[in-house]
């Protein structure tokens, strides 16, 4: 109907906004919405949008910026903390529900080659789903979100080789093949993951600190070095989820990662867009009628038994119930590659388009639900919350001992120049625990060698200040001098539910009665701070140096 590519994107983004702002009245999460707005806009629905090869590039940049993104949250030391329960959760539910799948499908009258299928389709979680939900809910970086992170990487890994496995059977049929593709792959990885090492080690850190006297330049490189290592992690036979991750893990370990992850949020959103409707439009509803009570069986145990596995794998290595509930209820639906093994089991004639349709709507069922689940986990686990006592040891000793989130901060400065610079200095001197914000490369270098805990990034930027560890930080101190910049820091605080104080700086006293009405607690006047200041050590050193005038200022 329209031929235009333009138009059809044009179609899309219009449709995409209507859906969600009808979703959003509704309450219902916009994942849903925009898959149902790739099924409408479809072959299966009106047909109006046939630029597959379009929208599919938008959806695979969006999965790179996404997977980008989760890697900048994740430095060396949460990957050394969070892998070994990253490696025995995902290698545990991989091996429970892939044995169980295999079982029930036997059951229901699957061919043995079909059910096989199925059992692995079963087995993989959505990463880019998954990760997305997480972001919306702020949740990335804490302990259930981080310990889900890792062992959906752990299940992209297993899926790759898998996949490998399928083709190399494919093609050859034989076990020297197998073999051969088997030590390719080891080879490949390593490789990779000796390349991004030594450019950790010897190169990022100066180009990235060149590159943030500009911080459009900065994030334009995020972007360019996100997709060229999602391009090499495919071309080597791995996926791109797995490139783009390793290239935010290569980053997450310098300062600039808060700015560049706060930056790219905006333009993550939007892509992904393009991922959700992709997905609907590629979903064949014609062949799904003739499944509906298998699937309904085999999505009850992807909604039930992967979270059930995860939660005793989590209790018996020692975390909390309420931990392993909410990491457990990322497992609770079947991935994009599901569909995508599927296919690739079809095109080698291992298996018909009745179990295609089987798998697909499987997938359909369980993204649906699960989304809601993990959207409204908390709440889940506060009316579970009393029979979930099996899952956890009487003693929760890895949380005991440190493995959750580190301790915050008392004060948040933003701005490192003279005066913030010296208040820095006050407060660190009265053991106060502080995070020092700024947008300048050389001022964040220099007080990270002098100890402190630094952020680079820009305190105007709403999605950066969201990134800021708050929850139990006392004071906010401004000591930027501009207007509108502490306006609307004032407004994200709040908006964000910030309970804390807030300091913001002025040029006058009358400056300091309109941010007062702003909202903000305190108002600093940096240079009639700093001479009163200096007027109260002198007082300190002598107090009676301001009886030697008594009639006033003017007496000689």
């Amino acid at each position: 109907m329209f031929e235009d590519v333009f138009y059809q994107v044009g179609i899309v983004l219009a449709v995409a906004a209507a859906g969600g702002a009808l979703a959003l009245a509704l309450r219902q999460p916009l994942i849903v919405a925009f898959i149902a707005v790739g099924i409408l806009l479809g072959p299966t629905g009106t047909g109006w949008v046939t630029a597959a090869d379009e929208l599919d590039l938008f959806a695979r940049l969006g999965i790179s910026v996404l997977l980008f993104v989760v890697g900048l949250k994740l430095d060396l030391h949460i990957i050394r903390t969070m892998g070994a329960v990253a490696l025995a959760t995902g290698l545990g539910q991989v091996l429970f529900t892939s044995v169980v799948g295999y079982l029930l499908a036997l059951a229901m009258g699957i061919t043995p080659v079909a059910a096989l299928y199925v059992a692995i389709a079963l087995t993989f979680s959505s990463t880019i789903i998954i990760v997305k939900l997480l972001s919306d809910k702020r949740e990335v970086d804490s302990l259930h979100g981080r310990i889900a992170i890792g062992f959906l990487i752990v299940q992209d890994i297993v899926v790759v080789l898998v996949m490998i496995g399928i083709t190399a059977m494919g093609q050859a049929g034989e076990a020297t093949s197998l073999g051969r593709e088997a030590l390719l792959v080891l080879g490949k990885g390593a490789l990779l993951l000796g390349v991004i090492g030594l450019l950790m080690r010897f190169v990022l850190g100066d180009l990235l600190h060149r590159l943030a006297h500009s911080q459009e330049l900065l994030v334009l490189f995020a972007i360019a070095w996100a997709v060229l290592w999602a391009s090499v992690g495919e071309r080597l036979g791995f996926s791109k989820e797995v490139g783009a991750f390793l290239a935010g893990i290569s980053i997450a370990s310098t300062p600039y990662r808060e700015l560049i992850g706060a930056r790219l949020v905006s333009l993550r959103d939007f892509l992904l867009l393009f991922f959700f409707v992709d997905l609907g439009a590629g979903l064949d509803l014609d062949a799904l009628g003739a499944n509906l009570l298998p699937a309904a069986a085999l999505s009850l145990f992807v909604l039930v038994g992967n979270p059930l596995i995860v939660m005793v794998i989590m209790g018996a290595m020692g975390y909390r119930k309420r931990t392993g509930f909410l990491a457990g209820l990322t497992v609770a639906q079947i991935s994009e590659f599901s569909l995508i093994l599927a296919a690739l089991g079809l095109s080698i004639g291992h298996i018909d388009e009745d179990t295609v349709g089987l798998i697909t709507l499987v997938g359909l069922v369980t993204i649906s639900i699960s989304t809601y689940m993990i959207l409204y986990s908390h709440w889940l686990y506060d009316r579970l919350s009393p029979w979930l006592g099996a899952f956890e040891r009487r003693v929760a000793y890895r949380e005991e001992d440190g493995d959750q989130d580190e301790g915050g901060y008392d004060v948040v400065l933003v701005g490192l120049g003279r005066f913030g610079a010296g208040i820095g200095r006050a407060l660190r001197g009265r053991a106060c625990r502080l995070l020092a914000v700024d947008f300048d490369p050389e001022l964040v270098r220099r007080h990270a060698q002098e100890g402190y805990a630094t952020h680079y990034g820009d305190a105007e930027d709403p999605e950066f200040i969201n990134t800021l560890p708050l929850e139990q930080v006392r004071w906010v101190v401004s000591t930027i001098r501009q207007r509108d910049i502490n306006r609307a820091l004032l407004q994200t605080l709040r908006q964000r539910g910030y309970q804390g104080k807030v300091a913001l700086s002025g040029e006058t006293g009358e400056e300091a009665e309109v941010l007062l009405g702003f909202g903000a607690d305190m108002v600093l006047i940096p240079y009639a701070d700093a001479a009163r200041e200096a007027a109260d050590r002198l007082m300190a050193v002598d107090p009676a140096v301001c009886d030697l005038h008594p009639d006033g200022p003017d007496q000689k």
